[in-house]
């Protein structure tokens, strides 16, 4: 079911939402489905990555060491600017993490 939709991760049991092919396959089509997954995937960079790149909002939902991974947070500016709000305060002052968000989001200062 996640495969047609990701948002049925809401759904799926407690193992199901720590499983990790499970939750590839959720967030492979909505990235927002990372907010579904358990905590410890959360925290799972190949998977937050995959959510970003998706959708680069969903860096809210990624674990705060993710949140403050440059490489993650790169990858969901590129998506979308906007998602600087949701990365750390040491990235939301990296000149290249800010550059690439303004680059992708007008309104990346908004926050």
């Amino acid at each position: 079911a996640v495969k047609e939709d990701g948002w049925a991760l809401q759904y799926a049991s407690d193992n199901l939402r720590a499983d990790k092919d499970v939750v590839l396959e959720a967030v492979r089509e909505d990235g927002f489905s990372l907010q579904y997954a358990s905590t410890e995937l959360r925290g799972d960079k190949d998977l937050v990555m995959e959510a970003v790149r998706r959708s680069g909002s969903a860096l809210l939902y990624a674990s705060s060491n993710l949140q403050s991974d440059k490489d993650v947070v790169l990858a969901a500016m590129r998506e979308n600017g906007f998602a600087l709000r949701h990365a750390s305060c040491n990235l939301q002052s990296d000149k290249e993490v800010v550059l690439e968000a303004v680059r992708r989001g007008n309104g990346a200062f908004a926050f």
